[in-house]
């Protein structure tokens, strides 16, 4: 990819996302949101409320849902904001939400995360970070397939993170049963599986006119680093030194979102990352920014498809 098909928009870093989805109107268009009760789940399924979506929030705790759709609706005025149950380390759970979805799908946000737990294990012995993360969403968006092809130009976008810098996907010990876990390790995997689920899913999807992205929403404290001590990003961001990012609010955290969901400036592209409301560039050494090449890898992408379609087959 050169810099010449990259993706440049107006926006930026303190962009927010009502202001990336001003003058978009999203009438007639049924977005999920996973994690649409906490973060920058909330602001991105309030900003395209605002724009007129239809937006069904998927969550594992459905009062906090019940209490996020009633405040967005109060906010932006839009009665259609529903809530589903949907807990992504529980494959009954995925397929549940699934098959219960009825008509077609514009967008789907794959936004849930987990980020450098203490080792834990779902039912089925899988590392947790890898499997909500990314399994799950995998899950979801293959299973939702059919609505997101009937949309007729739907769009899925992959919440990753710059902690895809950490780690390339190790194939030989997806679950950390071979090696000594390092929570921050883990989390990067999953997060450049993230990146590669776009690379694949546009490749395979794209002539169903189903286009994926995986983004970098910034740094944003949110409950996210529930896991996480103060004390500890604030030593990962003396160790970045100049390279430290500033704190986003949550409204900005939310815009890379919006904009790869709902802009016509990414209308018809697909298998690419951005970051700051534009593509990314290639990263580059000693930075924490741009894309690893191994995150865009189509061998790779590939791999992990095939892997992840074995894993929830099972």
């Amino acid at each position: 990819m050169t810099d010449t098909t990259r993706i440049v928009t107006p926006f930026g870093a303190e962009s927010t996302a009502a202001e990336v989805v001003a003058g978009i109107d999203l009438g007639g268009k049924r977005i999920v949101v996973t994690g649409g009760a906490s973060g920058i789940g909330v602001e991105t399924a309030r900003a395209l409320a605002g724009a007129g979506a239809e937006v069904t929030l998927a969550v594992r705790n459905t009062e906090a849902g019940e209490r996020t759709a009633a405040d967005i609706t109060a906010t932006t005025g839009n009665k259609q904001v529903h809530v589903a149950p949907l807990d992504l380390a529980d494959l009954g759970s995925v397929r549940t939400f699934a098959a219960g979805w009825d008509g077609p799908l514009h967008v789907l946000i794959n936004n849930a995360g987990v980020m450098a737990s203490p080792l834990m294990r779902t039912g089925t012995g899988w590392e947790l970070q890898f499997a909500t993360n990314h399994l799950g969403h995998f899950a979801l968006a293959t299973s939702l397939l059919g609505a997101l092809t009937a949309a007729g130009g739907a769009r899925v976008v992959s919440v990753s993170s710059a902690a895809h810098l950490r780690s390339a996907v190790i194939f030989e010990d997806l679950m950390s049963e071979n090696r000594a876990y390092d929570p921050w390790l883990a989390y990067g995997q999953a997060k450049t599986a993230n990146v590669l689920f776009a690379v694949e899913a546009t490749r395979r999807w794209a002539d169903a006119g189903i286009y994926t992205n995986a983004l970098m929403p910034g740094g944003i404290r949110t409950n996210l680093q529930r896991y996480v001590s103060d004390e500890e990003l604030d030593r990962m961001r003396q160790a970045s030194g100049g390279n430290a990012p500033q704190w986003k609010t949550v409204e900005q955290g939310a815009a890379t979102s919006v904009l790869v969901a709902a802009s016509p400036l990414v209308e018809g592209v697909g298998g690419r990352y951005f970051e700051n409301c534009n593509e990314a560039g290639p990263n580059q050494p000693g930075t924490r920014t741009g894309v690893a090449s191994y995150a865009l890898d189509p061998d790779a992408a590939s791999r992990l498809w095939t892997v992840s379609e074995s894993l929830i087959a099972s």
